[in-house]
């Protein structure tokens, strides 16, 4: 392998590297232990409403399984409780006598987060795919030295990026969040009333928790990455 193409899969490889770990931090998350956690953590806001904590953990539960699966909106769509109840963890017997879940506004985010959420996961395993190709290219092709500078540059090109977005998060989180939003979602299609059910199961406080947990995770990988590759490019030379 010539010294240049050498150097350009090690700049690729550095590029890969922050969005494997964001990503799979996120996918770490997507997870019922994580749900889990963030309603048990201290002074976690109660929903005024009066959903209790078995019964967030039950709704989310199955928001998680929607986005993860491969079934239409009806997943959600077809949830329903007795009118007059909070949330019992039950079905109805009859259409007439349940409240649906979810309203028409949340059922079209929570197809957008599903697309949003589908197509981060295929970019996960193909930054991924693309760092274990350019790794055994790399190996046979004895470029090695320079695919380790690769993923020690990512890992430290992680932890400045993630760096300076947990300093937003904790300086100014609601500038981000819609930021973030503006991004991924067209205007005006995910701000609910406190009373909806998203914001019930998952209110400001969840989010901001979600970016901090998702950036330590990240971010630490990034730097472990950064750190030991870097000392065992140094020994090698």
């Amino acid at each position: 392998m010539s010294t240049q193409i050498a150097k350009v899969i090690s700049w690729i490889v550095a590029l890969l590297v922050p969005i494997a770990l964001v990503l799979g931090a996120v996918r770490i998350l997507l997870s019922p232990v994580y749900l889990v956690f963030e309603y048990n953590t201290p002074a976690f806001p109660p929903d005024p409403f009066g959903f209790t904590k078995e019964e967030r953990l039950f709704w989310s539960g199955l928001a998680l399984d929607y986005l993860l699966n491969d079934e239409g909106v009806e997943f959600l769509g077809d949830l329903r409780f007795p009118k007059g109840q909070l949330a019992p963890l039950q079905s109805c017997k009859y259409m007439d006598d349940c409240t649906q879940l979810y309203n028409s506004r949340e059922l079209e985010h929570m197809v957008d987060v599903k697309n949003v959420v589908q197509a981060a996961l295929k970019v996960w395993y193909a930054s991924l795919i693309g760092i274990f190709v350019l790794g055994l290219w790399a190996w046979f092709g004895r470029g090695w030295t320079e695919y380790r500078r690769g993923l020690s540059r990512g890992g430290w090109l992680t932890l400045i990026l993630i760096a300076a977005i947990l300093a937003f998060v904790l300086l100014a989180f609601g500038v981000l969040f819609v930021a973030f939003h503006n991004i991924f979602f067209d205007s005006g299609t995910w701000t609910f009333l406190f009373s909806d059910t998203l914001i019930r199961l998952f209110p400001e406080r969840f989010w901001r928790d979600t970016f901090l947990i998702v950036g330590l995770v990240a971010g630490g990988g990034g730097a472990l990455i950064g750190y030991l590759l870097r000392d065992r490019s140094k020994r090698a030379n």
